[in-house]
């Protein structure tokens, strides 16, 4: 058997898989294959793969080219079964790969004779793109293309076409059926493009939502809806999928795919669970048993209320995840509304008072700076604009209360804004008469702006003011004149160069500038000999005049005599990060 599995490329609230993120979804669906028929030959493909072949695209869209890249027409041909696997819940900036849709790939797929397969997040199977709906053309498209469109568990309903059983699209599997497919569908990773060095594994630990179970979900949340019972991965299991992921090269891991870190093994206790520290720490112990030189170990969400309630337990946790974990560390919490009614209408997780001193708790635990030049653990805030209820007070309190953490010195790595979006079975759809994104679309295009410019610039100059150094950074695209690089992590900070830079290659970069939601970047030692002007300006307390003197005074035989021409205050920035070979 020939199988084709299509990576389109996945984005949700608890869970990424757009490269360089190696999501859950195609290593489940590879693991049932093979569990199901272990002599089947297995193509991974991504949906830039199919654009390349079929439309002779260039460029940032087709960089992702996997091995099968350059047979993808045969293997399609050839294919008894071809699995498409997308879906944009949440939207995201992508650096070197574009996420696909249905329509897209429809139209790729159409002329194969295969049985078609379609699944992914967001139990609606894809969307045009993320923090948008999937429209009722792109179902229809999709049940005239697809043999079958999935919307439970992908990898169980695989694992039920190939064994030859009874059908159920919307069959969920159990954490002792994924046991195996998670084990044997990590090789797949031999097949991702970056492989081995730039990709990094996404590790799911927990399904559903703990607050869900005592007083339900927040009234957009799908999470419950999916899975209404909490159920928390088996520490050996994670530690197993992650000792196979390592032994084949996999560096970089985030325990991303859960709705709160800091709710693993917790008690159920209504609206905030008892977290357990004692499950987190052998949860991470045992990861770290079986990679014991990872390069990035992060995590994702957290609920404010739980560390707020449960402060001493949740210090615990925190500590933990700074001794197991490496820096750079983002927790999210999802405070979405600071207004009082409109939590109250929407089952938010929690208060603002509550997420203000869970803020202030990561910050006393995790707010130092590790040696990758990032903080080890600090909070990120998820905002949703247009929830039932809202009106203009409430976009200015949720500022102001952003405005209270800057004010405080409290440092949050990044705010997450986003418009509600309405999925069928979730709370708010039986109040979708009264969201409010298309009449308050000027209140959230004003706020947007108001706190990019006024929090999140500030904001990020705290975090990494002028003059850091931010170690392993990868360049990964040429962009109007940038290179534009990341690190590895759950929220990495995007840096920009000024100058063409290597692609695939990891640099250690000075930051000289900040931008809104990103910074600019000088790779260090900065050779004063032989930067260009354009260069040169970049670097603090330089400009354009003093550029200028500096081209007229080379070469310099030492640091102390470039140091000369820089203010005396910013010379301090400069001393051992000057070459002049």
């Amino acid at each position: 058997m020939i199988v084709a599995i299509i990576d389109g490329y996945t984005d949700e609230p608890a869970g990424l898989g757009v490269p360089p993120y190696l999501g859950i979804y195609l290593r489940y669906a590879y693991g049932a294959v093979k569990k199901a028929q272990k002599d089947a030959s297995i193509f991974y493909l991504t949906i830039d793969d199919l654009r390349a072949t079929f439309e002779g695209e260039d460029g940032i869209r087709t960089k992702n080219k996997t091995p099968n890249f350059p047979k993808v027409r045969d293997i399609l041909d050839k294919a008894d079964l071809i699995v498409y696997i997308g879906g944009l819940h949440t939207p995201g900036k992508y650096l070197s790969a574009v996420p696909g849709s249905v329509e897209e790939v429809s139209r790729f797929l159409r002329p194969y004779k295969a049985v078609k397969v379609l699944g992914g997040p967001a139990f609606m199977g894809s969307a045009r793109m993320g923090g948008v709906k999937i429209t009722s053309r792109e179902l229809r498209l999709a049940e005239e293309v697809f043999d079958h469109v999935v919307y439970g568990d992908l990898e169980a309903f695989l694992f039920d076409l190939l064994s030859g059983k009874e059908l159920d699209p919307f069959r969920f599997r159990t954490y002792e059926e994924l046991r195996d497919y998670a084990l044997l569908g990590a090789e797949v990773v031999r097949q991702f493009p970056g492989y081995p060095a730039f990709v990094i594994a996404e590790i799911e630990a927990q399904r559903g939502c703990p607050k869900a179970m005592g007083i339900g979900g927040c009234s957009f949340c799908t999470e419950p809806v999916r899975y209404p019972v909490v159920e928390n991965r088996p520490p050996e299991d994670v530690a197993a999928e992650v000792g196979t992921l390592y032994a084949l090269g996999v560096r970089h891991f985030r325990v991303g795919r859960q709705s709160c870190i800091f709710s693993y093994g917790a008690r159920p206790n209504g609206r905030v669970p008892i977290p357990n520290p004692e499950a987190v720490e052998r949860l991470f112990r045992a990861i770290r048993q079986k990679a014991p030189h990872v390069k990035t170990l992060h995590v994702d969400n957290a609920n404010p209320a739980v560390i707020a309630n449960y402060p001493e337990e949740s210090r615990r946790i925190a500590k933990t995840l700074i001794e197991y974990g490496t820096p750079g560390n983002v927790v999210a919490f999802g405070l979405e509304s600071a207004d009082p009614k409109v939590a109250k209408l929407n089952n938010l997780n929690a208060t603002p008072e509550e997420t203000y001193e869970a803020v202030k708790l990561l910050n006393e635990v995790g707010a130092r700076r590790g040696p990758n030049g990032m903080p080890w653990l600090l909070p990120g805030i998820n905002i949703i604009f247009g929830l039932p209820g809202e009106t203009k007070r409430s976009y200015e309190l949720t500022f102001q209360f952003l405005k209270r953490l800057l004010d405080d010195g409290l440092l949050v790595r990044r705010i997450n804004i986003r418009q509600v979006v309405v999925f069928p079975g979730t709370p708010i759809w039986h109040m979708r008469d009264k969201v409010k994104t298309e009449k308050h679309r000027h209140l959230i295009k004003h706020y947007r702006y108001k706190i990019r410019h006024e929090i999140d610039l500030p904001m990020l100059k705290r975090i990494v003011p002028v003059g850091t150094i931010l170690r392993d950074v990868r360049m990964e695209v040429h962009e109007n004149g940038l290179t534009l690089g990341r690190q590895f992590g759950s929220y990495p900070l995007i840096v920009g160069v000024p100058k063409p830079l290597k692609l695939d290659r990891y640099y250690d970069v000075m930051i000289v500038d900040h931008g809104l939601r990103s910074v600019t970047g000088i790779p260090v030692p900065i050779n004063v000999n032989r930067e260009p002007s354009r260069v040169l300006e970049w670097l603090p307390g330089i400009g354009r005049k003093r550029a200028a003197k500096i081209i007229a005074k080379r070469p310099f035989r030492s640091e102390e005599e470039f140091l000369r021409l820089v203010p005396e205050e910013l010379r301090e920035v400069y001393k051992g990060r000057v070459s002049i070979d």
